[in-house]
């Protein structure tokens, strides 16, 4: 470049009032404006056909509605099981873990076969385990059956027994707030005293104290010395009818035979793991099992149990997902259906719109715009459909639900495409129409 000349500066063309006016834009500004007033006027266009034939276009809606309503009412009560899951896991502590005969979910009939073979856990175990394992932490021991509480003239049916070692509340994360929890002593000399849920209080004492009250446990009285927290419901089940016993007690009633279920709490993330590789040694050891055999028994952690039900409730969710989507495609085929049906009756419009000027593309903007605002409105139908069944379901049964912001978006997305996938075809159809033949159809 000579001396003492100066580059030219690159401007941006900004369009003034007077070019707006006078349609006087730059090239892109020109190409923009255009394309913005196209997409506004077929969406114009597809409103006033759709409200023109509003039976036809709700008809045409409900393959849709019926498919995103499914899809959100099954993301939205797994979603709520999940969290619900969750935070009753949490609850019992991120550093506890189990020992128990079988696994807590059983997944085959084989598998339960295989458990069933197994010796019992019993308090004998307990008691060596308590006593050798230096890696433990705090450890308790539960039974569990299901019997009748009477007190006075009225009565609980199908409530949960449980008989604790006074560890146990501790470790269930379970709060007395009423009373006392359980003492070393009430485990050793079997006491006839009992923690209760809230719906014995509710039902059994409603407006009266119910510590120093009595209840008679399938026949044995107990007088009652701590109430817990309200838990609420799981799955629409009371997580509140229960009674728990001195283990001692426990057994004195129902007998031994039944097997005991371990809770050991292990602390920090490096101890937990050396407590359970300690405890599987010890139960090993004291159970007699051969080396290079399975153990006769199950350590399960929070995570176990998690993993499990994420595994079961995501496949429960995939199958309910899959057969929601043949209501989707079902609507995407009667749309299309809908959309041919309009293109022929809507020929002679097609060809006096290309007569006056419309291009290929305006046409098929059109029709495209048309199924899909029409695929939209059945979504959002749907949304709100789906998360009112998920509620209704919550509200009479007590299924847990939860509302995932990213599966309303997902169902409006589906929806959309969908109407733009099976709206293709008949848009492509409309746009090449002879603008001669179809102005000579009647």
């Amino acid at each position: 470049m000579p001396y003492g000349v100066q580059p030219r500066k690159k401007t941006l063309q900004y369009a003034t009032p007077s070019q707006w006016r006078n349609h006087a834009l730059p090239p892109r500004v020109h190409y923009i404006h255009s394309l913005a007033m196209e997409t506004k006027e077929a969406f114009r266009l597809a409103l006033q056909s759709l409200w023109a034939n509003k039976l036809r276009t709700v008809l045409t809606l409900l393959g849709v509605v019926i498919g995103v309503a499914s899809v959100i009412a099954v993301v939205t009560l797994v979603n709520g099981a999940n969290a619900f899951v969750a935070s009753k896991f949490t609850n019992y502590g991120a550093d506890v873990f189990t020992v128990s005969k079988q696994a807590s979910i059983i997944t085959s009939y084989e598998d339960y076969l295989r458990y069933q073979k197994r010796k019992n856990i019993t308090l004998d175990d307990f008691h060596y385990v308590q006593e050798n394992c230096h890696s433990c932490g705090p450890m308790g021991a539960l039974q569990g059956t299901l019997g009748k509480i009477v007190h006075s003239t009225q009565s609980i049916t199908d409530s949960s027994i449980r008989g604790y070692t006074w560890q146990m509340p501790d470790l269930q994360n379970l709060n007395i707030t009423v009373g006392r929890g359980f003492t070393d002593s009430d485990d050793q000399h079997g006491a006839k005293v009992a923690i209760v849920g809230t719906d014995i209080q509710e039902n059994l004492f409603a407006g009266t104290d119910p510590i120093g009250g009595e209840v008679r446990v399938d026949g044995v009285p107990y007088t009652i010395i701590g109430v817990s927290e309200k838990q609420g419901k799981t799955f629409g089940r009371s997580q509140d009818n229960w009674v728990a016993i001195p283990l001692n007690s426990y057994q004195k009633t129902y007998g031994t035979q039944k097997t005991v279920t371990l809770y050991i709490k292990g602390g920090s993330a490096t101890q937990m793991e050396a407590a359970q590789d300690e405890t599987r040694v010890l139960m090993r050891n004291d159970r007699h099992d051969r080396p290079g055999e399975p153990d006769s028994f199950n350590i399960d952690t929070n995570d176990t149990f998690l993993s499990m039900w994420k595994s079961i409730s995501a496949g429960f969710e995939g199958v309910a997902v899959a057969i929601a989507g043949i209501s989707l495609v079902v609507g995407g085929i009667v749309i299309m259906n809908i959309m041919l049906v309009s293109v022929t009756e809507r020929t002679r419009e097609i060809g006096i719109r290309k007569a006056l000027g419309a291009r290929r593309g305006d046409i098929l903007m059109q029709f495209l715009m048309e199924s899909a605002i029409m695929a939209l409105i059945g979504g959002v139908v749907g949304v709100a459909g789906g998360v009112i069944v998920a509620q209704i379901a919550t509200l009479l049964s007590g299924f847990p639900s939860s509302v995932a912001l990213w599966s309303i978006f997902m169902g409006l997305f589906v929806a959309t495409s969908t109407g733009i996938f099976f709206g293709v075809y008949p848009a492509r159809k409309a746009a090449e129409l002879d603008p001669i033949v179809a102005l000579r159809s009647e």
